[in-house]
């Protein structure tokens, strides 16, 4: 059950499902967006991609390539619906300023992104629901079903770290910031899944940024999906209109790997960026035994 493949499979068997804890990965890669389900109680799991960066601003005639790594830990405990993130982006690139001086370059490098936080599904419209399939009935199991207009819903919340004199903020920033973060997920029953996410980041700060982030992924068969989605920014430091695709492959119940592509339809700047992922799970969960 998230926006990738990995949880899309439970669209195509729901009978898997145990709570937050499903049988085969539940990845937020490919994307940007959060999944609003867990990874289940005693789940670690890692997720991160290389991104490969360009990007020119047209107007104030500089441009920057480089490349970034993701990074996101998650960990399940306590309760199926809670789970412990922490994720962040680490950039390095050169910027090359031609208004100036068309020889000039500037290397940077910084962590252009921290976070640490809790998430909990605060509400899930399948549970203690019967979705079985109707072994009597094809068109029963094929047939539109009201209740898949009820998303999930979840939210996020923790804070930013943030270090000075960073290149990819904006000045002043530095310290600690809070977040907060509100995922929906609809799971359709033609294998395709669509979460949205709402954030408020930075409050306070002089980078408040404000997000939107919509994500449609459908699964092909049991080990491919592809997805589509698009992220909306707006702060005083930088706004944007982003648009992704890309695909992810499940090798087995604990590894995924994908790849995709960003770009945006804007010259103030123009931004490209190519990324391959892989996301792993360390699976100590246990299904509690209910005495009857």
């Amino acid at each position: 059950m998230t926006k990738t493949l990995l949880l899309i499979l439970l669209a195509i068997f729901p009978n898997l499902i145990i709570g937050q804890y499903t049988d085969v990965i539940n990845s937020n890669k490919p994307g940007e967006s959060f999944s609003a389900f867990s990874v289940g109680t005693n789940v670690i799991q890692v997720e991160t991609s290389t991104n490969f960066l360009k990007q020119k601003h047209k107007l104030l005639n500089n441009k920057f390539i480089g490349h970034s790594i993701d990074f996101s830990l998650r960990y399940g405990f306590l309760k199926e619906e809670l789970e412990f993130i922490s994720f962040g982006n680490y950039q390095t690139d050169i910027f090359y300023d031609y208004r100036y001086n068309p020889t000039n370059e500037l290397a940077r490098k910084n962590i252009k992104e921290f976070k640490i936080g809790f998430k909990y599904l605060v509400y899930d419209p399948y549970k203690n629901y019967d979705d079985s399939p109707n072994v009597y009935s094809y068109r029963a199991n094929q047939k539109f079903k009201w209740r898949s207009l009820l998303p999930a819903l979840a939210v996020m919340s923790g804070v930013n770290i943030d270090s000075k004199m960073n290149p990819y903020t904006a000045n002043g920033i530095n310290g600690i910031s809070p977040y907060i973060l509100i995922a929906t997920q609809n799971n359709f029953k033609n294998n395709t899944v669509f979460v949205a996410n709402i954030l408020y980041d930075r409050i306070g700060s002089n980078q408040s940024d404000f997000e939107y982030i919509f994500t449609l992924t459908k699964a092909l068969n049991v080990n491919w999906a592809i997805f589509l989605e698009t992220q909306g920014i707006k702060s005083d430091f930088y706004a944007d209109n982003l648009f992704s695709f890309g695909a992810a492959y499940l090798f087995d119940k604990n590894f995924q790997i994908d790849a995709s592509y960003t770009t945006n339809n804007k010259e103030t700047p123009r931004v490209g960026k190519i990324s391959f992922g892989l996301s792993y799970r360390f699976d100590f969960h246990k299904d509690k035994v209910l005495i009857k």
